[in-house]
């Protein structure tokens, strides 16, 4: 069973409430659902959020899309993780973070395949930074039950807990991690919304396949950023991974 699970919170510090933002009317939580459940090779999609009263807006949400809630800690979101992946029985785990609506279902496809070919704990198309030719955004973590179930039962510090996967870079845990490669570098473009800049971006990004009537591949999304420099520079002043380190 390969289960994505989504985070998300309304609690962001730096823009409160984004997975709920609205482009055309809709929340770009929507949007990226709608986008992942493209994805040939997902067996079940389940947005994980926490158990806050702010976060009911999503719960609610989810209740009137028809879309699977888990509900678990705001801070130990490994326990959420780990929680969610028991309940549905997961035997790979699609991480995807709630703040990248553009996320492209063939990306996901393609880590689950990696994942799957090689003999990896854990597959990552966006980390480490100095290797990845994906745009902060289009990220997409693979990785099995038994992965999760150790980091869940070894590691300690809020640290680890919050940020999920962060276990497994430990040098000295021996965890076997890859990276999803590609030829195109297109690490330099930035599709996570993060700031009120990022929101701007895929706004635009957004209303352009609309109104071209684009199926939104990654490839299609970094062409409309090539044709406008003006909105790909909203953002540019941010970067992956701004605000934490492993």
């Amino acid at each position: 069973m390969i289960v994505a699970i989504v985070q998300a919170r309304m609690g962001s510090t730096r823009l409160p409430g984004k997975v709920l933002k609205e482009v055309e009317g809709r929340p770009l939580l929507s949007y990226q659902i709608e986008r992942m459940q493209r994805s040939s090779l997902l067996d079940r999609l389940v947005i994980a959020t926490s158990t806050l009263p702010q976060d009911d807006a999503i719960f609610g949400f989810c209740q009137g899309e028809g879309v699977e809630c888990f509900r678990g800690s705001e801070n130990d979101v490994l326990s959420r993780y780990y929680d969610c992946a028991v309940k549905y029985k997961a035997e790979t785990i699609v991480r995807i973070t709630g703040d990248c609506p553009l996320i492209d279902p063939d990306i996901i496809d393609h880590s689950i395949e990696a994942f799957r070919s090689s003999s990896c704990d854990y597959m990552v198309n966006t980390v480490p930074v100095e290797t990845s030719h994906f745009p902060d955004g289009s990220d997409v973590e693979v990785f099995s039950f038994a992965a999760l179930e150790r980091a869940y039962r070894e590691c300690e510090g809020s640290h680890y807990r919050e940020h999920v996967t962060f276990y497994f870079w430990r040098e000295d845990n021996g965890f076997k991690v890859g990276q999803l490669q590609q030829r195109e570098d297109w690490s330099g473009y930035r599709l996570t919304v993060d700031y009120p800049e990022d929101l701007e971006v895929v706004k635009y990004v957004l209303t352009e396949l609309q109104k071209h009537s684009q199926r939104g591949t990654l490839a299609e999304i970094v062409s409309i950023l090539v044709r406008n420099k003006e909105v790909r520079q909203l953002n540019a002043n941010h970067f992956l991974g701004e605000g934490w380190s492993k």
